[in-house]
């Protein structure tokens, strides 16, 4: 063990004699006046970094955005050069002060606690362990970190927080204890050093994995409540081990003969010949900046192979794909994307009921540029590479929500273990109580504890753990005994499950280039766009010569009732059309698998999307525990932040053996828990509550602000009704049914329209815009023209509006306390929010996957637009697409089977 570090220097500066701050970009609206500024995602933060868009699987874009991080000792390693580079320190003028909330009781302290000259770069490590750099975390407000929100106290803790963080990622192999802060950090801040220090090792964010030093904490004797976890995949295994560390009897139910789940690593081998290690479910590490398999991984002394960006594209015949025509078609398909999310913004919640293949066949019809076949192909390449990103068809994708975790990315390399995950899974198994071959068909819950039956066998418990996949539910393989809560029923519903299947092939020698790691190929069919459409190399990193051919979206399901020997033969001719022409023979395989994860009785699919219909808030849903504590949900498809991943499921894991513990504790302690409702509710209870008498209100437009400040920079909440939407349109949908031709989207709009009589989107605005908004003649259409178009802001839904909103929110309402309420439903928590990035955000995707977004291209939604041709262009869209989009024609519910066209506008 590593012995503790040097201790820094700690100062003290009262707030008195700090500099003033650096003067905030946006001057509509002062900084100081709003708690947690830096929480909204269209205003500055006082630490100035970059955050990507989450990057999916596949062919890395051209010149990618650059995500630079604190460089760290020990930091993970790959096989090629490291993207991190060093942040230089912040000052402590550039460190906000948020005002409290509320009063606090007594006085804590006047001076902020610096611990190092490093508080810039270990705020940026928290970033990348999913904290907000600056403030608290939902979770930690919810868990009450510190008694008052705002104020010294909090950024005292944040600092602490980070430290704390930063220190354990120095050397993940080592258990980190407080006694190593309390040499310099003073006694009269041990209670901030005490909540953040055991909030942080309780949630799993430092002194977790399976180095000796944490193994060494294990007791050897279960002293608290016997818990059941079904399904021993990254989630099950990640609980599992944390609830041993705290002293839980845990029993482990598999149903199959191998721990791991949907992360399954095969080797391939013949006798004694070559062989190989697999992976035929999950198989890349998306992001290694605070992702906590590569912190495993790091424990198990394993570097990292970085996917190299290199992809190359093949056409039908195995030629290589025309590097203009790629640049054409790469570019055209980006902008049509760039379109269908400027779409949503105009639709604002109605997108919720509309498909990402229907509004980019609406914009397919709209701009009817003629392209070649050859172009086409590439075009179809993009959209099966777009459909294996999520797992699902265009078609079911929801346009407004398809992407909302892309504000979570941790950033960094996308890699290959070498050797496998499967090393992962056999180092999280060691030593932990699994039960294989035993299917569950039930589960029993109640005030008493839970009875999980499997066949004719009953394992009883004081609580139970499901963390079966999404796929799973949906089927009802599993009976629930009470019923699952009608909320958590239609979450399962409304969620997508999407499915990926792969050939894996070893051959007895590499053919192939061995300076890359990726490579794609063509269809001619729409329809089988997806098919063997991109190849793994993991020649670097399984110990044999070994490739594996991926099969997406449609092609995906049909691959299942394929032939293993078609699906063989087909992938060695698109081998031969390509190598063969070089002049490169291409040898029959050793050996070869051919996943059907649809049809696997454990899983039903691969991994959860967000279909038409559906929320990142159904990602919530599913997490919810139900029967008063007793049975809780955990996997990839309960992480909103981080859906559709193995460390999604990791941390999934970890957040639910904090959950069980809590409960548990508050059970050994007799103290009833006082069912709340959850913050979604909440915060939307609380704002039409306060908007039943709002402080301004002229056509569709009403405002609330506080009143005490005057100032014309001070902060306010718009919110635009539109009302009587059925009528409106299906006028225009009369008139037009017979001149447009997509029938799809127009039933979807319909459909939403049948179910929706107002819609309500928000903003943040100063007061003098209020004003200068209320100056605005020409009725409604002009002042929502000024809002887009002169101000550049967005209409969102309720939580796209941020924590920044909230703590207004929980201002104005403080300050409405003394007035009669009008209605007395609930309470806000300042500060707890979520962001709807589905609204907010907008994806760009680049050659294979979504990935870090190039400088220079098409500005995300949350910047302005000003421009005159911008201007022109998005009254282009509002005067042809929305009027489009509610025609009836033709039944094609996505591009699989259609010729999108190409423009170049």
């Amino acid at each position: 063990m590593d012995p503790p570090p040097s201790p820094p220097q700690s100062s003290f500066i009262p707030p008195s004699q700090l500099p003033s701050p650096p003067q905030n970009p946006n001057p509509n609206i002062q900084s100081d006046s709003i708690p947690n500024w830096g929480q909204n995602p269209n205003l500055t933060h006082y630490i100035d970094i970059s955050v990507p868009k989450k990057r999916r699987r596949g062919r890395s874009q051209r010149n990618p955005a650059s995500f630079h991080s604190p460089h760290t000792p020990n930091a993970i390693t790959s096989s090629s050069s490291s993207s991190a580079v060093a942040a230089a320190p912040v000052s402590i003028s550039s460190i906000r002060i948020p005002p409290p909330l509320s009063t606090p009781a007594q006085d804590f302290s006047d001076e902020i606690i610096v611990i190092n000259k490093e508080a810039k770069t270990e705020a940026m490590i928290a970033l990348t362990a999913g904290f907000p750099a600056d403030s608290l975390s939902e979770e930690e407000i919810e868990t009450g970190v510190i008694p008052v929100i705002g104020g010294i106290e909090q950024v005292n803790y944040t600092l602490i927080r980070n430290h704390i963080i930063a220190k354990w990622r120095e050397n993940v192999s080592v258990w980190v204890t407080k006694k190593m802060f309390t040499d310099y950090i003073p006694q009269h801040y041990n209670a901030l050093l005490d909540s953040a220090y055991n909030y942080l090792v309780s949630h799993g964010y430092i002194n977790f994995g399976i180095a000796s030093a944490i193994k060494d904490k294990m007791p050897t004797e279960s002293s608290k409540a016997r818990v059941i976890i079904i399904g021993s995949g990254l989630a099950g295994l990640a609980a599992a081990r944390q609830l041993m560390r705290f002293g839980f009897k845990v029993t482990v139910l598999e149903g199959r003969k191998r721990a791991g789940g949907r992360v399954y690593t095969k080797k391939m081998e013949v006798g004694s010949r070559v062989g190989a290690a697999a992976e035929l479910g999950g198989s890349v590490l998306t992001g290694t900046l605070g992702n906590p398999l590569g912190i495993v991984a790091r424990q198990l002394g394993d570097s990292l192979h970085k996917v190299r960006d290199k992809c190359p594209l093949y056409s039908v015949d195995g030629k290589p794909v025309n590097p203009d025509m790629d640049v054409k078609v790469e570019s055209a398909f980006n902008r049509l994307l760039d379109k269908a999310s400027r779409l949503r913004q105009l639709m604002g919640e109605v997108s919720v009921d509309v498909s990402l293949g229907a509004a980019l066949e609406t914009f397919r019809q709209v701009y009817k540029d003629a392209v070649n076949d050859e172009e086409m192909k590439l075009f179809n390449w993009h959209l099966a590479n777009l459909e294996y990103a999520n797992a699902g068809l265009l078609s079911h994708l929801s346009l407004a929500f398809w992407d909302q975790d892309d504000p979570y990315d941790m950033g960094g390399d996308h890699c290959f273990l070498p050797g496998g995950n499967g090393k992962l899974i056999q180092a999280l198994a060691e030593n932990v109580p699994i039960l294989y071959e035993k299917t569950v068909n039930t589960i029993r819950y109640g005030s008493d504890g839970v009875q999980v039956i499997a066949g004719s066998q009953v394992f009883e418990g004081d609580m139970a753990l499901c963390t079966v996949p999404l796929g799973v539910l949906k089927k009802g393989s599993i009976k629930f005994i009470p019923e699952l809560p009608q909320r958590k029923l239609d979450g399962i519903k409304r969620l997508g499950f999407g499915l990926l299947n792969k050939v894996a092939m070893l051959f007895p020698h590499v053919f192939w280039e061995m300076d890359l790691d990726t490579f794609g190929h063509l269809s001619d069919d729409p329809s089988r766009r997806g098919e063997f459409f991109l190849f793994y190399s993991y020649a670097t990193v399984a110990g044999g010569p070994l490739l594996i051919a991926l099969v997406a979206g449609e092609a995906a399901h049909k691959f299942e009732s394929m032939p293993p020997t078609d699906a063989v033969t087909k992938v060695l001719q698109i081998l031969k059309g390509i190598y063969e022409p070089k002049g490169i023979s291409v040898p029959e395989p050793i050996q070869t698998v051919c996943t059907r994860w649809g049809s696997d009785p454990f899983c039903f699919g691969s991994y959860s999307n967000v279909a038409v219909g559906a929320s990142g808030d159904d990602y919530d849903i599913l997490a919810e525990s139900v029967g008063d504590g007793r049975l809780f949900f955990a996997g990839e498809a309960t992480n909103r932040r981080y859906p559709a991943t193995m460390h999604g499921a990791f941390l999934s894991g970890l957040r639910e053996a904090a959950n069980m513990a809590h409960h548990a504790n508050i059970r050994s302690m007799n103290v009833k828990v006082e069912k709340t409702p959850s913050n979604a509710h909440s915060c939307a209870s609380v704002l039409a509550d306060l908007f039943r008498e709002p402080d301004i209100e002229f056509g569709s437009f009403s405002i609330i602000f506080a009143k005490k400040n005057a100032d014309p920079k001070s902060p306010a909440i718009l919110r635009v009704t539109f009302g009587e939407p059925k009528k409106k349109y299906h006028e225009v949908a009369k008139q037009d049914q017979q001149q447009h031709s997509n029938k799809l989207l127009f039933q979807q709009l319909q459909s939403h329209f049948n179910q929706k009589q107002q819609l309500h989107v928000y903003t943040l605005l100063s007061r003098q815009q209020v004003l200068d908004l209320r100056e605005v003649r020409g009725g409604d259409e002009m002042r929502l023209n000024y809002l887009c178009e002169k101000l550049g802001v967005k209409l969102v839904g309720r939580k796209g509006l941020g924590l920044n909103a909230d703590s207004v929110i929980a201002s104005i309402k403080a300050e409405r306390g003394n007035r009669k309420p009008v209605s007395t439903s609930m309470s806000l928590k300042p500060g707890v929010s979520k962001l709807k990035a589905g609204i907010m955000k907008r994806k760009i995707i680049r050659k294979a996957k979504v990935v870090k977004k190039s400088n220079g291209s098409i500005p995300p939604a949350s910047m302005n637009v000003g421009s005159s041709s911008k201007v022109s262009e998005e009254n282009r869209i509002i005067d042809q697409v929305l009027p489009d989009v509610l025609a009836s024609g033709n039944n094609q519910n996505d591009l699989s089977n259609s010729n999108p066209s190409i423009n170049g506008s």
